[in-house]
């Protein structure tokens, strides 16, 4: 996929909550003044093998240098205690609408809603279980956030000629989100149902009877937040069958793209759990 599709996808990605969620403030990412035209050959470059995050730290970072309402002052700073690092401060962002200086955390999330958790919060989790949404609050609240305060970031504040007691902090927290198919159409408490953007089912579930008509494709996880529009190869039933059962023998979850007819598009997870 091109790095345009992919930065098309960042900039068509929904805040997972609107002003404050937990006490922590959600950064305006809707309100920013996009550009009207993206440029085929965007000013950065991006390796094949690059993760996920880094590329929508690229994203986030291009976008913020092409508004006028704010400016990158640092960025991706390492913060270290006794040469061991204890964490990184994403940026640091002029608000020139307010004269405010910003600490914003960004974070980018694919997660599934799992309806048989009992707290509401903890139903939202990643594809493979090994994350949620739950916990990463825990982590901004305690770790991320904090780090802003701690004697080790004083030196970086220092070079910058910054307070902590003058800077704002607030979280960039875009998400995905996945229901099963019993909850399409539902009202979830908390999230943005903008997010809302696929469901998931279980391999058992991924019968010809329901699927066989329908072509598909499993992207790469850096291409995950591209829409499935941008494909041109496709996949039968049968040929993506055999694709999905490795992945599920190793308990990884795929996505997957559907495409239905000439001009219908799908997302969904299929879960190994």
């Amino acid at each position: 996929m091109s790095i345009k599709n992919q930065y098309l996808g960042f900039l068509n990605s929904s805040s997972l909550w609107q002003g404050r969620f937990s006490d922590v403030i959600q950064f305006d990412f809707e309100a920013l003044n996009t550009p009207a035209v993206i440029p085929d050959t965007l000013p950065f470059s991006i390796s094949e093998n690059e993760v996920l995050g880094k590329c929508i730290e690229q994203f986030f970072a291009y976008t913020i240098d092409n508004t006028k309402d704010y400016q990158i002052i640092t960025k991706n700073n390492q913060i270290f205690n006794d040469k061991i690092t204890i964490g990184e401060i994403d940026f640091m962002i002029r608000d020139l609408q307010n004269s405010k200086i910003l600490h914003i955390e960004l974070v980018y999330k694919f997660y599934i809603y799992d309806p048989s958790i009992t707290t509401e919060i903890d139903r939202w989790i990643g594809p493979n279980r090994k994350d949620s949404l739950s916990q990463k609050i825990k982590k901004l609240k305690n770790k991320q956030l904090p780090l802003l305060y701690r004697q080790e970031t004083l030196s970086l504040l220092d070079s910058l000629n910054l307070k902590s007691q003058d800077i704002d902090q607030k979280v960039c927290y875009m998400a995905n989100l996945f229901v099963p198919i019993s909850h399409i159409g539902k009202k979830l408490p908390h999230i943005n149902p903008k997010c809302i953007i696929g469901y998931w089912i279980k391999f058992e579930d991924f019968t010809a009877k329901g699927y066989l008509t329908n072509q598909f494709y499993i992207p790469k996880k850096r291409d995950w937040v591209t829409s499935p529009d941008t494909n041109s190869i496709w996949f039968s039933f049968a040929s993506i069958l055999e694709q999905v059962k490795p992945s599920l023998l190793q308990k990884k979850s795929p996505l997957l793209w559907m495409k239905s007819n000439e001009d219908s598009y799908q997302r969904f997870f299929i879960v190994w759990w």
